[in-house]
This record gives C-alpha cells, structure tokens and sequence, in this order.
C-alpha cells in the first residue's frame, strides 16, 4: 500500500501542479480580496459556542513537518479517550491563517472523535486584514504547500497511528482540502470542501478515490453557483461520490463564526452534514 501510495503521489503532483497554475491562483485570491473587502475575523458569540454532547479534547501546538529546513508547527487535537488507530483529519485554514477559529474548529472536529490536525501553510503568519490576508497567500509557494501537506500525512498515520484520514477546509483552505485529495487519492478517506476553489476538468477529478462533501454559498460571487454546478456535474461525470450543497442567502464565508459574514442557520446545518458525512465515510 505504501508503494502504491508513493507512485500514486508522483503522478498526482503532475496532475496538481497543471491544476494549481501560478495565474489561475492568482486570479481566485484576487476574487478574494473582493469578497473579503472590509471583513475582518472578528470574535462574536458563536465562536464561543459549545455542544455538551462533544467529547472532552485536548490540544497542543506540534511540529509535524519541515519544508525546505523550515520547521512547521500546528495544532493537534485529540478526544481525551481516543484509541490507537482511529480517523483522524487534515484541517486547513482560511486565508487569515493558522488562528483561533481555527483552533476552535479544531477542537470542534476531535470532539466528535477525530484526531485532528490543523496545518500551517502560511509558516506562522496570521492575518489581521484582507490586504495582510491576500499577501499571505499570494505568498504560498504551492509545490511546498503540497509537501507541507503530505508531511501532515505522514504525521497522523505514522506518528498518531490513525488509519483513516479525512480531509476539511474553509476559503483558501477548501481549495488545498480538494487539492490534497488530488495529490494523495490513494490515501485520503473523506474530503470536505467549504467554499474553494474548485476543479472542474472531469478528467483531473477522475483520479479522486474518495467521496466528497461540498458547501457553498449562493450569494458567494468568488465561488459563484454556477462554477459549483460545474464541479458537481464533473465529479457525476468522473463517477466521484459527491454531496454538494448551495446554501441559499449565504455568502462567502458564511460558516466562519470570528467574520463578519456568519450565517447561523446555513453554517449549523452545514456543521450537521459535514458531521454525517465524515461519520459515514471516517468511521
């Protein structure tokens, strides 16, 4: 398996690599910098929120990877009662960075017991600002993101001992939560895409081995309904399992509860279907 897994990753790479160009990149932050104009991640009551039925977690900061001599750091959380081999994911952040909400989410995720691991692609920035934000991830150098990712990989099986490994992301973390599945589809389990950019070659879908959960916003004009509708006819169309939903009133970012684009009823119902749909395909 791990042979198979090492030749699958080279000739995903090249499929990413074609998938990730520098201008097509570019060009969706640029849609960003729009959509994010005069948000800011802010804190207001529901990233306070906690669910009694979730199971006690406990996190700290870790390094999982190195990446060209420089050391990453994340946050793992774990269910305090976790046992050896259980699932666990990949979580990848917005483009304000490795934050507290994401912490947050984090610790959320363990709690319905998963081992969870937040990578840092940004090497320790966190944004305070859509312009520090755009800059950030302008920045991410992609063929280094892909091995940042990979490394998490190795991490969770290898370190942690888990054997299912999911993926999940928000913003620019939705689009590398896709582009992870595409590096590494023989190893990824479960892939969760909130709001990023998308692929909708069928061809470069193809190569995907796992289902996927997709959430949108109709009034997300980065990631606009239409382009969705493309992604979720390309994966029916390269036989991919796939859930997609397009939450009417919802804007970009609506399921951050620390911006100012929060929607409680579409993130609380997003939060359950992305519950199911890991429970289903993690567990």
């Amino acid at each position: 398996m791990e042979k198979m897994r090492k030749f699958c990753w080279g000739v995903s790479l090249v499929l990413l690599m074609m998938a990730c160009s520098s201008g097509e990149s570019d060009e969706y932050i640029d849609r960003m910098d729009e959509e994010h104009e005069g948000d800011r991640p802010v804190a207001n009551a529901a990233t306070q929120s906690e669910n009694a039925d979730r199971l006690p977690v406990s996190g700290e900061e870790v390094q999982y990877a190195t990446v060209n001599g420089t050391e990453i750091t994340g946050y793992l959380a774990t269910p305090d009662e976790a046992g050896d081999g259980g699932p666990a994911l990949i979580v990848i952040h917005e483009w304000w960075g490795l934050n507290d909400n994401i912490r947050m989410m984090t610790d959320k995720l363990a709690g319905e017991g998963y081992t969870a691991l937040a990578v840092d692609l940004y090497k320790g920035k966190v944004a305070e600002s859509p312009d520090s934000a755009g800059t950030y991830a302008r920045s991410v150098d992609e063929e280094e993101a892909v091995e940042n990712l990979d490394q998490a990989y190795r991490f969770l099986t290898r370190q942690q001992g888990v054997e299912a490994v999911g993926t999940i992301g928000w913003c620019f973390g939705g689009g590398w939560s896709l582009q992870t599945a595409l590096a590494m589809p023989e190893a990824i389990d479960a892939t969760v895409i909130y709001y990023g950019r998308l692929v909708t070659d069928a061809g470069e879908l193809s190569t995907l081995d796992m289902p996927v959960l997709g959430i949108f916003g109709a009034e997300d004009d980065g990631i606009p309904p239409e382009e969705v509708k493309k992604f979720e006819a390309a994966l029916d169309e390269a036989g991919v399992t796939n859930d997609i939903h397009i939450y009417e009133g919802a804007d970009h970012a609506f399921a951050n509860p620390s911006g100012t684009r929060y929607n409680a009823e579409a993130a609380e119902d997003a939060w359950q279907k992305t519950v199911e749909f890991l429970a289903e395909y993690l567990n």
